[in-house]
Parts: structure tokens; C-alpha cells; sequence
């Protein structure tokens, strides 16, 4: 296929984001098949002179650029419904992350991680250090050490720089173009002419090239993931293991591939380099952390309906299926809160707190069983321990600040959050606290001012300047509260103003 077939679909595929930028946030995205398509689109036409891999140096997209890229990207993911806004998961996973990060060639990279609610087992990377693990693939890995592998394997596609090096010979089209492009693939689900356009590019693409560069990258990702996974101290014999497991399910259902098998390629001399490159290093049993347990079973409980989740676990429990039964009846709890047994998820709790009173998210579910149950004392004493004892816990800090606001003390509410957020980053769910705190205070400017920041650490700028509007209108704020407020509100303005004009170029 010629330039000028290429650039008609892309062309194609640019007129279509007008429909995207209006349905994306109301759409259901199940994204990750079509982000990979465009980077195999991309890949067959930007593959020519590539530079060796790992070298940033013949790159013409920025960090900060690939940063803004990402952004992008991210704000549509977080507005859509597969998107797991789950405090305890995302910390887990950012932790993990995190820790074979400062592993990586390059340590200094900035990195988020974020789990999409996909029973499909898939992970993928973003421009800018944004990494997706699937939920399905939480569950799917056997070991700590497989989940860290495969999030070691897309560290190293971020930090190899593969993503940006797609973009490199692309000297026509701005980041807003590039973003444009992406999200229409990401979006293509809400339309049957944005999916049928993806689907053309997918298939239009030079296929072999496309295989092949993305062999080449896949195998640099492996090599780096194995050497992250051993400094990090997890079983580096767990990435071969986990990519063998991967191959033989594909071959078993080859209609019903993996989608990690789909868009990351299993082929026997991947998986055969992987193994000669691990054959050398000793291997030793790593336990799994308590907290990959507890994630797992808070995800299978999602997973199921809540009366199907009792039973799941109760048989676990009561057959003997685990080593211990901390993880299962810490799903169980969760599934008896869901179902309003509230009697036995109390008893349940206690039982838990006594197995395992030293884990942060045993202590906020604990908590959390204590005052569904109507045991706000109970709940209050436990949290006012925990809360200084687990600085790091957000779901502690949450649930503690309800807790307050529950039994009418907006004041000791109001300033849990605030102590929170003098060492935290900007999170939304405070601020959501803050204004419920400031509004049974009675303070409206204050209250619309905390809403303004929730919106702002969402990235939707437009409602965040309606809410200081309407702050601003109530009129209760001292003279430094409102011109506080006044100067906020300008710069939002000026920010979303220029927002806008990067988006339009």
C-alpha cells in the first residue's frame, strides 16, 4: 500500500474524532486490541530506518511530548467504565510497579500503573510511562513473580523507548493529531464506521514488517524485564513460565486467543530466548506478598455476583483449597458486605482482624464490616489507630473520614483529609470528602472550591471552573477565601484556554 492510501485512512480516521471527543466519555472502551493495531498501522509505516533499539537519541517526540500524549490518552481511559477506580488495587499495583521500576535502565522515568476491570488477559504501555495490567490478568498470573514479569516486560518497552521511536518518522502530524489518531482507535467500539476504519488500517498495514519489528521489540522487553525481575528480588524463571502457559492456552483455543497472545507475540523462539537467558540463574522460591493475595481475591469478588462470590469463597474455606485462609475470607467479607450480611461479615471480620491484624487493607475492610454493621464506635477506635499507624493507606484515610462525617463530626472529618493531603498527590476522592466535610460546616464557597479541585485532579477542567463560579456566587467566604478562590479560577481559566488551543492544532 502507497503514502497516499496510508494517509487517506489516517485522514479517514481524523474526521471521525469529532464523534469520538462526544461519545468517549459516556462509552464502554475495550481498548487495548486497537491501541496495539495502531501501533502495528504505525509501526509498518514509520519502520523504515528506525534507530537501534534503546536509543533516544534519533527520536523526534520529547519525554515531555510523549507526557502530553499520554495525558491525552489517559483522560479518556479514566472516563470510561472499564477503568478500576479501586484505591487498594491501584496502590497495590503501583507499588509493585514502582519497585521494579527503580530497577529499570532508567529509574528517574515517571510511571503510572492502572488495571482495567477486562476478564481479558492483556497489559499494554502508553506513551509517557502509563502502564495497563487487565484485571483478567491479575487473576490469570499463578505467582507474584508472573504479574511482575509482565509489568517488567511493558517497564521496558516504555523505557526502551519503543513507543516514541513508532512516532519518529512521522514529520507531518502534530501531537493533537497523533492523540486524535489513537483515541479514534481507542473509541472505535462506540461506532460501527470508527471500528470498521480501524479494522481497514489493521488490515491495510504491511503485516510482516509489523511482526517483525514488533518481534524485535518484544524480545528487547523480555531481556530488560528479566534483569529488572532479578535486581528486584522476584523469580526471573517466572517470565518464560508465564509466556509457555500463555502459548499452550493459544494453542488449545487458537479461535480464543489470549489477547495477551494477540497483541504480544508468542512465538517458540521468544519464549525459547526468554528460557536460555534465565537457564543460568539460580532458582529460588519467592512467596508471594500477603497484599497480591488480597488483590486477587478482591478482584474475583468483583468478578462474580455477589451471592456467587459467597459461595466461591465459602468452598474455599470450608473444603481446605488454600494454604491460608486469610485471602478467602477476606473475599468473603467483601461478597457478605455486598449481599447486606451484615451480621456474619462482623463475625467474619473479627476472625480476620485476629489472622491478620497487621495488614492495612485487612484493618480498612475490617473497619469497613464494623460500621455497615452499625458499630460506629468500633469502626472509629479501630480507624483512629490505624490511620497513624498506616500513613500510606488512602482506603484507610477514606473510610475513616466517612466514618467521621457518619457519626456528625465534619471538624475531626475535615481534618483527616486535610493532614492527608498535605502528603499525598492530588486525589480526587479527598477533595470529595473535603467538600461533604465543608458542606455540613455550611460553608459553601468552600465546599464548591474542594468539588473544583476534585474536578481538577480528574483533569476536567470545565467543570472545575463551574464549581468556583458557583462558589463564588454563594458569597460566604472571608476576604482571603474569595480572592483565593478568584485567582484559582483565572488560572483554570488560562489553562483550559490553552488546553483548547493545543488540542486544535
Amino acid at each position: 500500500m502507497g503514502w497516499a492510501q496510508r494517509l487517506g485512512i489516517v485522514r479517514w480516521v481524523l474526521r471521525a474524532t469529532k464523534l469520538v471527543q462526544v461519545t468517549a466519555y459516556h462509552s464502554s472502551m475495550k481498548f487495548a486490541v486497537f491501541w496495539c493495531a495502531l501501533f502495528a498501522t504505525l509501526g509498518s509505516v514509520w519502520a523504515d530506518d528506525l534507530p537501534e533499539l534503546g536509543d533516544v537519541s534519533q527520536t523526534t517526540i520529547t519525554p515531555q511530548q510523549e507526557r502530553q500524549l499520554g495525558e491525552q490518552i489517559m483522560r479518556e481511559i479514566r472516563a470510561s467504565r472499564e477503568y478500576l477506580d479501586d484505591p487498594e488495587v491501584s496502590d497495590y499495583i503501583n507499588a509493585l510497579g514502582y519497585k521494579l521500576a527503580s530497577n529499570s535502565p532508567n529509574p528517574s522515568q515517571e510511571f503510572e500503573f492502572f488495571v482495567l476491570s477486562d476478564k481479558t488477559v492483556n497489559a499494554f504501555a502508553l506513551p509517557g510511562g502509563f502502564i495497563n495490567v487487565n484485571s483478567g490478568l491479575i487473576q490469570t498470573a499463578q505467582s507474584e513473580s508472573e504479574l511482575a514479569a509482565v509489568l517488567a516486560h511493558e517497564i521496558s518497552h516504555v523505557t526502551q523507548h519503543h513507543i516514541a521511536r513508532l512516532f519518529n518518522q512521522q514529520k507531518q502530524a502534530g501531537l493533537a493529531s497523533l492523540a486524535a489518531i489513537a483515541l479514534a482507535i481507542l473509541a472505535a467500539r462506540t461506532s460501527p464506521d470508527l471500528a470498521q476504519a480501524a479494522a481497514a488500517a489493521g488490515q491495510y498495514a504491511t503485516y510482516q514488517t509489523a511482526v517483525n519489528f514488533t518481534r524485535d521489540n518484544e524480545r528487547e522487553a523480555d531481556r530488560i524485564g528479566i534483569q529488572i525481575l532479578e535486581k528486584s528480588g522476584y523469580d526471573p524463571h517466572a517470565m518464560p513460565a508465564f509466556l509457555e502457559r500463555l502459548q499452550r492456552a493459544y494453542r488449545l483455543v487458537e479461535t480464543n486467543a489470549p489477547s495477551y497472545a494477540r497483541t504480544h507475540p508468542l512465538t517458540s523462539e521468544r519464549i525459547a530466548d526468554a528460557e536460555n537467558r534465565v537457564q543460568d540463574i539460580p532458582y529460588r522460591q519467592i512467596p508471594d506478598s500477603l497484599e497480591f493475595q488480597l488483590v486477587r481475591a478482591r478482584l474475583h469478588a468483583r468478578a462474580l455476583s455477589p451471592r456467587d462470590a459467597v459461595a466461591y469463597f465459602d468452598d474455599i474455606l470450608i473444603e481446605k483449597k488454600a494454604v491460608s485462609d486469610i485471602p478467602a475470607r477476606y473475599g468473603l467479607i467483601l461478597a457478605l458486605l455486598s449481599v447486606k450480611d451484615y451480621k456474619r461479615a462482623l463475625r467474619e471480620a473479627d476472625t480476620l482482624l485476629s489472622e491478620a491484624g497487621q495488614n492495612a487493607m485487612v484493618v480498612a475492610l475490617v473497619g469497613r464490616a464494623k460500621a455497615a454493621a452499625g458499630d460506629l464506635r468500633g469502626a472509629l477506635d479501630l480507624f483512629s489507630t490505624a490511620n497513624k499507624r498506616f500513613l500510606r493507606s488512602r482506603e484507610i484515610t477514606y473510610e475513616y473520614a466517612r466514618v467521621l462525617l457518619d457519626s456528625k463530626r465534619p471538624m475531626d472529618a475535615l481534618q483527616v483529609v486535610l493532614n492527608a493531603q498535605e502528603s499525598g498527590r492530588p486525589d480526587y476522592r479527598l477533595y470529595e470528602l473535603q467538600a461533604e466535610s465543608y458542606a455540613a460546616l455550611g460553608q459553601k464557597l468552600q465546599q464548591h472550591r474542594a468539588l473544583a479541585e476534585a474536578y481538577v485532579a480528574m483533569g476536567i477542567l470545565p467543570a472545575a471552573i463551574e464549581q468556583l463560579q458557583i462558589g463564588l456566587r454563594a458569597g460566604d467566604g472571608d476576604f482571603y477565601q474569595m480572592s483565593s478562590a478568584e485567582s484559582r479560577l483565572k488560572e483554570l481559566r488560562a489553562r483550559d484556554a490553552e488546553r483548547r488551543r493545543q488540542e486544535r492544532q
